[in-house]
């Protein structure tokens, strides 16, 4: 049976023991899917699963600023590096948070029609050019460490998903359809419009320090 993994073949997240369990639990409950192939895939190294997931959760899914944002800002960072998996995957989330018109305009390609939502996405992108000027913010600067938070996890899991993944978010590329795109948003929509705990990956860190100025004296960082 095909499997989404290449060049790799990760262990089976049932036999998971210790910390890869403790974040499989967590990723099921905080993320919605149980065992999402861009975590499986980092399931045989605990020490980049925890630290992987955990940057994920606490800026785009517990840190502050809309999800409809941050979705858009993880949105151009996988465009720029050209990840379509993960481009799927942002396109479905957005249809999760219940912006259905918003996912379908860029999943033919459009640019967002809100002037906010048009500078996010293009923020995301240019977070991929060296010395580009990121600032002035797009969003309130006390979201700041939420989106560049975002913005840094998703550099790096579009690397992983790029090396180890196949293109294919569902299987036979399902998810260029309409329908199933937003059949998948909504089984997700309960989820991702829940209010997560911040801090709820910490205790999954080896050693969290206090983070990087930009981030300090919050979870992300």
């Amino acid at each position: 049976m095909p499997t989404p993994f290449r060049h790799t073949q990760p262990p089976s997240p049932k036999s998971a023991t210790g910390r890869t369990a403790e974040v499989f639990e967590q990723i099921a409950v905080d993320f919605g899917i149980e065992r999402p192939p861009t975590f499986v895939v980092l399931s045989s190294a605990p020490e980049l699963l925890a630290p992987a997931w955990a940057l994920m959760r606490e800026s785009l899914i517990a840190g502050d600023g809309s999800r409809t944002g941050k979705e858009l800002a993880a949105l151009g960072v996988s465009l720029a590096n050209k990840c379509p998996f993960c481009a799927d995957a942002h396109t479905v989330l957005l249809h999760a948070t219940g912006d259905h018109a918003l996912a379908e305009h860029l999943a033919r390609g459009g640019t967002p029609e809100n002037a906010e939502h048009a500078r996010v996405l293009d923020w995301g992108r240019r977070t991929r050019v060296p010395g580009a000027h990121l600032t002035p913010y797009p969003f309130p600067r006390e979201q700041a460490p939420a989106y560049l938070g975002t913005a840094l996890a998703f550099h790096f899991i579009n690397r992983v998903v790029s090396a180890l993944l196949t293109e294919q978010l569902l299987p036979g590329n399902a998810q260029r359809f309409r329908a199933v795109r937003s059949l998948a948003g909504r089984t997700l929509a309960r989820t991702v419009r829940r209010t997560a705990v911040p801090g709820a990956a910490l205790p999954l860190l080896d050693a969290p320090g206090p983070g990087p100025d930009w981030a300090a004296g919050t979870p992300v960082g």
